[in-house]
Order: C-alpha cells, then structure tokens, then sequence
C-alpha cells in the first residue's frame, strides 16, 4: 500500500513539475511576442513567437495573453483571428473599469467595424464577380447567338466572281456555275447542268457540257430574264451538239458551231430567235457583183478560187464562213475587202460587234477587225461594279457579302459581332410615362 502511494505522489508532483515547466516556456515567449510587436514593431515575428508560446499552453487562460493575441493579429491584418482572441480578452478581464479596458473596447469596437466593412466588400465584390460571370455567359450565349445568325447569312460556294454593273456575278459549287446578285440571292443553281460558263457584254450563257454543249440557258444581266435556247435539232435536224460557242456580244448576236452543219448557228439573245439571210440569192449577186466570189448556184453553194464550198451563212461585219462537204470550216470570207481567213489559223470566229470579233486562234482567243487584221480587246459591255457590297471568303470555305461592314442576305442582315453584342448587352433604358 505505502508503494503505491509512493508511485502515485511521484506521478503528481511530476505532472505539477511538468505543468509549472510549460507554463514558464509560454511565458517567456509571450513576453518575446511582446516585444516583437512593440519594441522591434515586427507583427510577424511577434506572431511567430506567441504561436510558440501556445504549444505549450492548451488554451489563453490570462486576459493579457489574449490582449497581446488579439493586437498581433490586428496589425497583421487578421481581423477574424483578432475577434476572436477580443472576445477570449473580455471574458477573462475582470475590471471593466480600467483604462485598458476602455481603451481594448475601443479596439475591439474597430476591429467589430472593419470586419462588417470587409463582409459588405467581400459581399460587394462576390456581387460584381457573380454579375461579371453572367455577363460573360450572356456574352458568350450572344456569340453563339451570332455565329449561328452568321452562318445561316452564308453563301455555300467554292468561288464567286466579280460582280458587273447591273450587280450580278457567276459562281461556281463542285464543279457547276450558277448566277448571284450582289445581296447573295441565287438567281441561277449551280446544279448540273451548267458545267460551263460563257460571259460577255451583259450575258451570261451556261452550258451543260464544257465542250460540245446540248444544252444552253441564257441569263440577260440586263433584263434580269433568263431563258434555255431552242435545241439544236431546231437549227439543223442532222446536229447532235452546239460545237464551239463563241461569246455574246452587246447585240445579242451568238455564234456557235454545231456539228453535222454545213452553216453557222446565229441566234439573237434579245429576240429568242434563229437569224437566217432572209434572201440568199440577193447576197451571192452582191457578193458576185463586188469579185468577193467567182459564182454561186441555187444549191447554196459558192465558188472562190477556182473551188466550191458551202455558203455558211453571215456571223456580222460581211464575214462569212465557209465551209467543206465534210461539214469542215474550210475559211472565212471578209467580204469588206475578199480576204478569207484560213480554218487552220482561226478555228472560230465569233459575231462582229462594235467593230470587233472573237476570234479563236491556237486555243486562245484574240479579236480582229472586219478584214482579220488584229486590234484590241473591246470593253465589256458588263461594266464595273459600282455598289456596295464586298465579297469575303471564310475560314470553312463559305463566302459573306457585306455591305459597309454589315452581313446582307437578300432582306436579311447582320452587324459586326462587336456592334451586335453590344447592341444586345447593354440594359435598356426604362421607360417612362408622359406627364399630362
């Protein structure tokens, strides 16, 4: 019994040993913290050593620990810390009537203020991020909102070509061409029908083969009609094909060169009809009477230079083709002056119009006077673009005409992506009523 005793005394006065020994370590460096914060004026080192101070005590059991906490963590800010270890100070300070603890109130009262001022700006300033990340939703759904109006005003095309003066332009899509106007409406499908495109003096031929074409619509940038040409059975039952098609001229004459034909295709775009010499035999006497040939019979035929050939007709400006038996384009006869411009250096010529025509030379074309001697280009009747509108390709391919830097299509139109969000992101103005 008297060892145990034994034991147990030793235990308690070495836990009261212990204890007076933890107790006299937290204060020395309470009294370190103090000095830090006071004479060195260096809050985090006095935050240093009072948190040393506190390994050694379970909690803040003397009013002025919690008076030293509470100033450590004001200085360094820390309002919440210093609230806390305020109210600890107040339950263990027992005279109320003191000087300090007026003056502690003083700053507890502070710290009770800034840390409301804090929560109304934190309130404020979560209020602002929460307004912020709406109106970056809002901006991002109106981007969405815009890039789908964008799309939907798109022109899906691989290629759209200068508009002319009355505001129309080719395009072409896999392969096929078809007509627009200078809003981005389809006038023409580029569809497969028109492989190929023949532009010139305000017309606008599509043709459903790139050689030796069956089909051929008109489109009269002009008039803005559009109109399939008779088929060529029409012409000449024996042709298959219009051969060569020459380009229109400002007349409305065309030229082409069907197969199985012993004469030139002319067709007036502006009338919708074939033009044939309506007297033959009255051209062969001219012709005859001014030596541009040597004879003609009542077979159609003339003779020139000792041999006969086909009469082909008249392609404007006196020219006449001429052709073999074997429906072969022998040469042109110039009866301006009787010179005939051989097959074999000009394959094809086109209408004499405005005192030129097209003529087909190795491939290329070239223009020549009434006589073959060659001159320059003439202007394109189609004209310069004079609008608004600009043309601009996008990333996936598609192309937009905009108009002063707004997207058009047809009666539909789009803002710049600045203008539209800002149009749609800034609150409207309310309302307000009229006073009587």
């Amino acid at each position: 019994m008297k060892k145990t005793l034994l034991i147990l005394f030793c235990i308690i006065n070495s836990t009261l040993f212990y204890a007076q020994s933890n107790d006299d370590i937290a204060k020395v460096y309470f009294k370190r913290a103090k000095e830090k914060l006071f004479t060195e004026i260096n809050p985090k080192k006095a935050l240093a050593q009072f948190n040393k101070a506190l390994k050694y005590k379970d909690s803040i059991t003397n009013y002025k620990n919690a008076w030293l906490g509470t100033h450590i963590y004001y200085e360094l800010g820390k309002l919440n810390d210093a609230h806390k270890y305020a109210k600890q100070y107040f339950l263990l300070a027992k005279n109320k009537n003191s000087e300090e603890y007026n003056t502690f109130l003083e700053l507890y009262i502070t710290i009770k203020e800034e840390i409301e001022e804090k929560q109304v700006e934190e309130k404020r300033l979560e209020e602002e991020r929460i307004r912020k990340e709406l109106e970056l939703k809002k901006i991002d759904s109106l981007k969405t909102v815009w890039h789908k109006k964008s799309e939907a005003l798109s022109i899906n095309a691989d290629s759209i070509y200068q508009f002319n003066k009355k505001n129309i332009a080719v395009f072409e899509k896999s392969g096929n061409f078809g007509i627009i106007d200078d809003k981005g409406l389809v006038l023409i499908k580029a569809d497969e029908n028109n492989k190929a495109v023949k532009s010139f003096d305000g017309f606008i031929l599509l043709l459903n083969k790139k050689e030796k074409p069956t089909k051929i619509l008109c489109y009269n940038t002009s008039t803005k009609n559009s109109f399939s040409l008779p088929a060529v059975s029409d012409f000449n039952p024996l042709s298959t094909h219009y051969g060569k098609v020459m380009l229109p001229r400002g007349n409305g004459r065309l030229v082409t060169y069907p197969n199985n034909s012993l004469k030139a295709l002319v067709y007036d775009l502006n009338e919708r009809k074939f033009v044939n010499i309506s007297n033959l035999k009255d051209l062969f006497k001219i012709l005859k009477k001014a030596d541009k040939i040597d004879k003609f019979n009542k077979n159609g035929q003339v003779k020139l230079h000792k041999k006969w050939y086909e009469f082909g007709g008249h392609i404007g400006g006196g020219v006449h083709p001429l052709y073999n038996e074997d429906y072969t384009i022998y040469g042109y006869l110039c009866s301006i002056d009787g010179t005939v411009l051989k097959s074999t250096d000009f394959a094809n010529l086109g209408y004499f119009y405005n005192e030129k025509l097209q003529a087909i030379k190795n491939g290329e074309t070239i223009w020549l006077n009434q006589n073959g001697s060659s001159v320059d280009a003439p202007k394109d009747e189609s004209g310069i673009y004079t609008g608004d509108s600009k043309i601009r390709k996008l990333e996936n391919g598609n192309y937009q005409i905009q108009q002063n830097g707004v997207i058009i299509l047809g009666d539909k139109k789009l803002v710049k992506m600045a203008d539209f969000l800002r149009q749609n992101s800034t609150p409207k103005a309310p309302e307000t009523s009229k006073k009587e």
